[in-house]
């Protein structure tokens, strides 16, 4: 039966989750509850090892969120991999991706944290070479290795805890903020969140694993694998001084812009919405290393919405387009596909912070802190100029698609008839337009008034809308017109590819280490090594063995040479 199946059983059973979770959030928030569960796994001579969970609002409400999020993502991956003779398999790979990030969220304890981390890296190499080609293996490596990274970070923090007495990190976030040791660890912690998170200069993975399928990249980009690193900044953000602080903001700053700037240069969809994510981590993580952990975390839950809801209606339009991805394809989709478009665009406006979505809440709220905050010129430019770009690729990508007239050949129509499908946007779409109040009045239960000059207050929606009518400009250059970008094509090259950053990860890496081995090869094995080594000592001894077969000839004329050279030699030592 289609109703017993595996794709529904997890489905009913992650939405029963969510909402207990949520409403279980609600009652710590509202009796300030902190719940800490010990569990004695077993005593080896007298030495007990322990399992501790850590229960707070903050854990149940991001634990309700991802359930919520991984229900309709199962859902949808129902009729996206219809025909997939190896659903289960897939089904299996989610829920494992998703016990991981369960194990990261509730767990105080470095070494849980590190089992949750691990499989959220293994099961990610699983999920993004689910199609088995080039392709996929490249960008699987490429993941895995950078995120291998941050283990070895997480590891040597592991290492260092060991002078503590424990691994219980949140015992001494308060008390040892200020020591050498924990500014050791808080460093090599940032490092860990900074690969898995896809901050500079290990931004390249991420958009290399959307060689994923479509419902994997709505998990991942959302509420599962680069969230982790924030969540776990969020965690330990008590204990991050002045000068990690900087060095943070200055890196996701910076992330923030490239990432936004390369999104405007980029046809790939799913890339775009990548290079999206990207842009929303550096925020998130730039306005906690400003010391609003609590907005990060805000943003946090925010995005997740609007995201996973962005990568299902891309899921759907890859569908009707025979598996093209490119936008220049694209156009007059909201004719053909109503729903998906609607969708597609109120999660395009929640991304640009259009008012009373769920981007607005968090995105207007962070801008007007930093207006508030004491911040240099060059990082609130950084913060006002990339929430430009973001409105800028948003209304390219709604000009290609959504506008014109029809620029593939074939349709291939199939969507909006997908039950399974729609259901599950629709779902995200209802929590896309009331979750962001929702949130804010459960995470901030005391309003705050932020007071700020009027053009402070109005510099936001300023930067938007020229943000977006530059966009959509940009778009409408023909393509029979002179496009400038043809002209600075080294210019456009080294925007649009994240800074050259792909080339750095893959053919950086690799090239130096290979010329070295290439070059001691020539130079050794099969050079000075050969010349006097094995190849030397055999030509050595075949010219010994020749001359030794010459004299034993028995030739006339040799033994004559051989009479005169030593009477010569008699008749001058006769002579001295």
């Amino acid at each position: 039966m289609k109703f017993m199946s595996i794709c529904y059983l997890s489905f009913i059973f992650l939405s029963l989750s969510s909402i207990s979770l949520v409403f279980l959030s609600v009652y710590f928030i509202m009796n300030e509850l902190i719940y800490f569960i010990e569990w004695e796994v077993c005593i080896i001579n007298t030495s007990s090892i322990v399992m501790t969970f850590l229960f707070d609002w903050m854990s149940l409400m991001f634990m309700g969120f991802v359930f919520f999020i991984s229900s309709l993502v199962i859902l949808y991956s129902d009729d996206y991999m219809h025909g997939d003779l190896n659903i289960n398999r897939f089904i299996f790979l989610v829920l494992l991706f998703v016990m991981s990030m369960m194990f990261l969220i509730i767990s105080p304890n470095m070494i849980s944290i590190l089992i949750g981390w691990d499989g959220l890296g293994l099961v990610s190499y699983c999920l993004v070479i689910y199609y088995q080609n080039v392709k996929s293996y490249n960008a699987g490596m490429l993941t895995a290795l950078s995120n291998r990274i941050g283990d070895v970070a997480l590891l040597m923090a592991i290492a260092w805890m060991l002078n503590f007495g424990s691994w219980n990190f949140v015992y001494y976030l308060d008390c040892m903020s200020n020591s050498t040791e924990m500014e050791l660890i808080s460093l090599l912690v940032v490092l860990a969140a900074m690969t898995k998170s896809a901050q500079i200069p290990f931004s390249s993975w991420l958009p290399a694993a959307m060689a994923a399928p479509t419902p994997v990249s709505a998990l991942v980009h959302s509420s599962t694998l680069v969230t982790a690193g924030v969540y776990l900044l969020v965690r330990f953000s008590p204990s991050f001084g002045v000068g990690l602080n900087t060095f943070l903001l200055i890196i996701s700053g910076l992330t923030m812009f490239m990432a936004g700037l390369g999104a405007n240069f980029e046809y790939d969809l799913k890339k775009i919405i990548a290079l999206s994510t990207l842009s929303q981590l550096g925020l998130m993580m730039s306005i906690l290393s400003l010391g609003f952990a609590g907005l990060a975390f805000f943003h946090l839950l925010t995005h997740a919405l609007f995201k996973a809801l962005l990568f299902m209606c891309a899921g759907v339009v890859i569908h009707c387009m025979s598996d093209s991805q490119d936008i220049r394809f694209m156009g007059n989709l909201s004719s053909q596909m109503p729903l998906t478009s609607s969708c597609l665009m109120i999660s395009n406006f929640a991304l640009c912070g259009m008012p009373f979505l769920a981007g607005f809440y968090s995105k207007d709220l962070i801008l007007e802190t930093v207006s508030l905050s004491y911040l240099n010129m060059f990082g609130f430019f950084l913060f006002y100029f990339s929430t430009g770009l973001t409105v800028c690729y948003s209304l390219r990508l709604f000009y290609y698609s959504m506008c014109g007239s029809f620029n593939l050949t074939t349709f291939y129509y199939m969507g909006e008839e997908n039950s399974n499908m729609m259901v599950g946007m629709v779902g995200l779409l209802i929590m896309v337009i009331l979750g962001g109040s929702m949130l804010s009045w459960l995470i901030f239960p005391t309003p705050s008034f932020i007071c700020l000059p009027l053009y402070l207050k109005l510099l936001v929606i300023f930067v938007s809308v020229t943000g977006g009518l530059v966009g959509f400009e940009i778009s409408k250059l023909s393509i029979g017109g002179k496009i400038k970008s043809l002209y600075y094509n080294s210019v456009t090259s080294f925007l649009g590819s994240m800074w050259n950053m792909p080339y750095i990860s893959t053919f950086g890496v690799s090239f130096f280490p290979l010329q070295v081995g290439y070059n001691s090869l020539k130079s050794f094995d099969g050079g000075w090594n050969e010349y006097f080594g094995g190849q030397g000592f055999y030509n050595g001894l075949m010219f010994l063995g020749k001359m030794n077969q010459w004299w034993q000839y028995n030739n006339l004329k040799t033994f004559f040479l051989f009479f005169v050279m030593w009477f010569i030699v008699i008749v001058i030592m006769l002579l001295y």
